[in-house]
Order: structure tokens, then sequence, then C-alpha cells
């Protein structure tokens, strides 16, 4: 008898499988980690998720088995429910709630509660590694004051343009924005794919927004506009057309793109107006 139960209490959790995938094996400090939790529902009922805040947690070890310090806890709210046999899948970026900003080797594991039954299930881990990425550029800005903001010494960050070829060996261009030293990582975006050839051009404007054009194909160049909190608020896309799309500054710090004529795209950053002349090169200010 007390076997037949051992063996019940070992095949309802089996019932059940969790797995988290990663779109990406490697990621550089501060980018986004989106864990994908994938749940199969084999038990022959119906499962309810998301009823209690920790429905799904996460836990992240180092390479030499430590724990990895937790900054809190992944919001996953939404409640819904999982027939048998059928599997949902939860994304989940888990970057901001771990300190996993030193490069090295890394391991996650989710772990779901399962509230009709009292237990809870866990993944087998799932490694990535965190890299360092070739340091192309970096200049250090002061946060520009807000209306609501007081004296004093303005806040010191540092924008770093860096590049890396570990996807499908993809050139891929990343901004991070970091503290004044370097040591705090704001935000890690990716830019995106860029000719082995190219040479990017950073610039500033005078409210330290990170403008940057370079070329992404043969006669394309990708123009994106970050803010200094990482994020991007603009992106076009030009093309060569006799003249080659260069930066031009005005006497008042203002960055627009000449030459070349702008693509319209879907990739645009805001979405291109119906409207919008696809030969304008007209580029907002941004504030």
């Amino acid at each position: 008898m007390l076997l037949l139960i051992a063996a019940a209490a070992l095949q309802a959790p089996a019932q059940v499988a969790v797995e988290v995938l990663l779109d990406q094996d490697q990621f550089l400090p501060g980018e986004a980690i989106m864990a994908s939790v994938r749940i199969s529902n084999r038990s022959g009922q119906p499962l309810k998720f998301g009823e209690d805040a920790d429905w799904l947690t996460f836990s992240v070890e180092s390479r030499d088995g430590l724990v990895v310090p937790k900054l809190g806890d992944a919001p996953v709210d939404g409640e819904f429910a999982l027939d048998s046999p059928k599997r949902a899948t939860k994304r989940v970026d888990i970057a901001p709630y771990f300190t996993i900003s030193q490069a090295g080797r890394y391991s996650v594991v989710a772990t779901v509660k399962i509230k009709e039954w009292g237990r809870e299930m866990t993944s087998q881990p799932k490694t990535f590694n965190i890299i360092e990425g070739s340091h192309i550029w970096e200049q250090e800005f002061g946060v520009p004051k807000t209306v609501a903001s007081t004296g004093g010494v303005p806040e010191v960050r540092r924008y770093v343009l860096q590049q890396a070829n570990y996807i499908r060996g993809q050139l891929r261009f990343y901004v991070r924005v970091t503290d004044g030293s370097g040591a705090k990582v704001f935000r890690t975006v990716p830019v995106g794919t860029a000719l082995s050839f190219s040479q990017p051009d950073p610039r500033l404007d005078k409210n330290c927004n990170l403008h940057l054009l370079y070329q992404s194909w043969a006669k394309s160049f990708t123009y994106s506009v970050f803010n200094p909190d990482g994020e991007l608020i603009l992106r076009r896309t030009y093309d060569y057309n006799q003249s080659r799309p260069r930066f031009e500054v005005d006497g008042y710090g203002n960055i627009s793109v000449t030459g070349g004529i702008r693509r319209i795209a879907v990739t645009d950053v805001p979405p291109a107006a119906p409207s919008v002349s696809e030969n304008s090169n007209s580029v907002p200010q941004t504030k």
C-alpha cells in the first residue's frame, strides 16, 4: 500500500511539465532576457493559473552554483485556465529582477505553483551567458533637468555604443546607458543589424538624446534616437540616392538627417503617418 501511494505521488507531477526557453543563449549586461515558460497539462483535468501573484517564480544561479541576488518578483499577472491536453506559454523579462550584470555563465529555473494540488513544479535549468560586447564609442552626459527638478549637480550618465555578432553571426549594434562610473547599467537595447564595414556616427543633441546613423544594408542606412533612459524614441530608414545620408547640426544643437532619401518602413518609430512623403528628410526635434 505504501509503495502504491508513493508511486501515485510521483506520477501526479509528471502530468504537468514546465520548461524554460530563451530566444538566445548570450546577452549583453543590462539587455532584456525574455524567458518563455511553457506549461504542458497532461493531467486529464483543467488547471487554473494566475490566481496568486506568486504562481510563477524564477531563480537564477551563477556558474559556480551561487544563487544570484533577487531584486524583486517578475510581474506575471493574468489568470487563465489550461485544459488537458494543452500547453500555454508565459513570456517574462527576468533581467530587471536579478543582479546578473557581470559576465559569466548563468542558469534560470522557473517554478509553477499548482494551487488545486497544493504542489509546485520546477523546470530544468536553462543556461545562458552574459558577455561583454566590443566597445565602439562612449560619452558621458548630464541628465537634463525636468520642470519639477530643483537646482544642484546634475546626474551624470554614460552612453556606450557596443557591437556583438553572437546571434547567427550577424553584427549588431547595442546602446547601453550606465551611471557615470559605468558600474550600474540602466538599460542595454539592441539597435539593429549592421554591415561589417559600417562606421556608426553617434551624436548628442542639446537635450542629451543620442542620435545614431549607420549603414545597415548595401544602400540603406538606419537612423535611431535614444533618450537618456535608453528608450528608443525614433527610428527611420534612409536609402543612398546620389548622396549618402549624413547628420547636419544647426547653431542651436538640433540634429537632422540630410542627403539620401527616406524610405517608409514597418520598423519606423513612431509609425509613419500615411501622408508622410517618402522623400522627406525632415526630422522632428526630440525633447
